[in-house]
């Protein structure tokens, strides 16, 4: 599936550039060797994080998956602090220690490190942080990435093929390789679509809609697939929701202040 993911994904970006006229782009963006060993690194990580979520699916952990994408916040704002070397405000000091407490409080539920919701926040957390370090466009950067990912898919389609394992060909006949085709417009909608809406509304609101996936992931997990919450999980996603509250009022708060700043000193030139 993540195979067929990347190979359609590459094959939709493929379309909409031809059809858009922006090769240009693409091209001038590969010409960069730095870009392209980030991005090719950032690849890696998405694949990772895209490998790592069918799994979660497949085996029945959409609620351990849609804690990561809770989390994935969070490890934004620490890899700011240890990379980027960013300063935190109280607020977000005070978001990151409830977070901590809540994986604490899993780990104990789960008897285990939750290291699917762990991987998918931190693979997804790298991947943004080597696409802002590049600042290529949405469509040339998520172009390049597909083409890098793209020998190793189509190799481990060839192999599946082969061994009779292949999903276009051992699934449902013509429906199933509809719904693999459609991975690729799927995954690249909604991709170049926050892209584009990262240029377009304040990151703060940005900030605030991404937290509607894993609501939705976690409702889908718990009301339609039935998976269980125990006492212990509900208070360890109660203490993620916890800290997201407060890390959301914080930057609320923060935009807030920084625009009245702006304001009371904003400079009228006279006509």
């Amino acid at each position: 599936m993540v195979a067929n993911r990347v190979v359609w994904s590459l094959v939709f970006l493929v379309i909409l550039t031809s059809v858009t006229r922006t090769w240009s782009k693409t091209v001038a963006a590969s010409r960069s060797r730095r870009n392209v060993t980030t991005l090719a690194i950032a690849a890696g990580f998405l694949a990772l994080n895209w490998g790592v979520y069918v799994y979660a699916v497949a085996s029945n952990q959409v609620v351990e998956a849609s804690l990561g994408y809770f989390i994935n916040p969070l490890v934004s704002v620490g890899l700011g602090v240890l990379v980027l070397r960013e300063r935190l405000r109280v607020g977000q000091w005070l978001a990151v220690g409830i977070a901590i407490l809540a994986v604490a409080v899993l780990t104990v539920s789960y008897g285990r490190l939750p290291w699917i919701s762990l991987i998918l926040a931190f693979s997804f957390g790298l991947y943004g942080l080597l696409k802002k370090q590049v600042g290529v466009g949405a469509v040339e950067s998520l172009t390049i990435e597909t083409a890098a990912l793209a020998p190793l898919a189509v190799i481990v389609m060839i192999v599946m093929a082969t061994r009779g394992e292949s999903a276009l060909t051992s699934g449902d006949g013509a429906s199933t390789v509809v719904l693999l085709v459609l991975l690729g417009p799927v995954t690249a909608i909604p991709l170049l679509a926050f892209g584009g809406a990262a240029t377009r509304i304040p990151l703060s609101t940005l900030g605030l809609m991404q937290y509607f996936t894993p609501v939705f992931q976690f409702l889908i997990g718990v009301f339609i697939f039935d998976e269980s919450m125990s006492p212990s999980r509900w208070l360890g996603f109660l203490l993620v929701w916890i800290s997201l509250m407060v890390m959301s009022v914080d930057g609320l708060r923060h935009a807030r202040d920084g625009r009245r700043a702006s304001d009371a000193y904003e400079v009228i030139e006279p006509d």
